[in-house]
């Protein structure tokens, strides 16, 4: 299987967002021919404040029903394509609060998993910068996963890599490839970006597959970076495919003999003791 993540420079112009979107999967799909194509996380808005990302947000459809602009986007990329499409996340519109939200699509345009993001980001960065997703955000609460090509796939988003728990129990579900769309800070993305992916894969054996965001946007009148460097990497950690600054993609053929002879060659899942 062949998977491209998708590296987005978003912002508040959901419309334009949509559009490079487009431009980056066709592209992507020209080029290298992915089974599968992520996106980053919230790609549909990026800054612009409260009022944007209400625009932004859409209320998810019961199963079959008709979605909003992103939804019915995603879907009609996997069906139009003949490929999974994990829709990285997009605002989901709640009854109180939006929701951080992945959805995923199968090849005839079937919705076949939906994620809300577990861990939100409320933290001060290192320059100061306060961050509280909780604030506009609500919090899932279940663990989801979904098989594609006889391969289980696991799902999070952005902060929630810094819980290996999380990860730990995604592997215990069966998780193989496991999703981390995100907008990482610049300031924190070049300190731990790669090497809390890295540690995810090892810890838990499986591929790591993270789209990112990158650059600058504007945030209430303040100037904000991502980090970018969407990430692919193999369940003995090596970053197998990366990209570079700017937008973009990059891509990996996720080979599931890779992923058992490390798990039969070091079965540490059959080794731990504490948890």
């Amino acid at each position: 299987m062949r998977i491209s993540a998708i590296q987005m420079n978003q912002t508040s112009d959901k419309a334009a967002n949509l559009d490079q979107a487009r431009r980056l999967i066709e592209a992507a799909l020209a080029a290298d021919r992915p089974d599968l194509i992520t996106l980053p996380e919230t790609w549909t808005n990026l800054g612009g404040g409260r009022e944007a990302r209400a625009a932004a947000a859409e209320p998810l459809p019961e199963p079959g029903g008709t979605g909003g602009a992103a939804y019915e986007f995603l879907r009609g990329v996997a069906k139009g394509a003949g490929i999974h499409v994990h829709g990285g996340s997009i605002i989901e519109q709640g009854p109180e609060k939006f929701f951080n939200t992945t959805v995923v699509f199968d090849p005839s345009g079937t919705e076949i998993a939906r994620y809300r993001k577990i861990h939100l980001f409320d933290i001060t960065g290192p320059d100061g910068t306060g961050y509280r997703e909780s604030a506009l955000y609500g919090a899932g609460g279940e663990l989801v996963t979904f098989a594609a090509q006889g391969v289980t796939f696991g799902c999070t988003i952005c902060y929630d890599m810094r819980f290996p728990e999380q990860y730990l129990a995604l592997r215990r579900k069966g998780a193989e490839v496991i999703f981390v769309p995100s907008n990482f800070t610049l300031m924190t993305g070049k300190d731990h970006w790669e090497v809390l992916l890295r540690a995810r894969a090892i810890e838990t054996q499986c591929w790591i597959v993270a789209a990112a965001s990158w650059g600058a946007y504007e945030e209430r009148g303040a100037t904000r970076q991502v980090y970018g460097h969407s990430l692919i990497a193999d369940p003995w950690g090596h970053v197998v495919a990366k990209a570079s600054d700017g937008i973009g993609w990059t891509t990996a053929r996720i080979d599931p003999a890779v992923t058992a002879k490390v798990r039969r060659d070091m079965p540490v899942l059959e080794h731990r003791r504490l948890a």
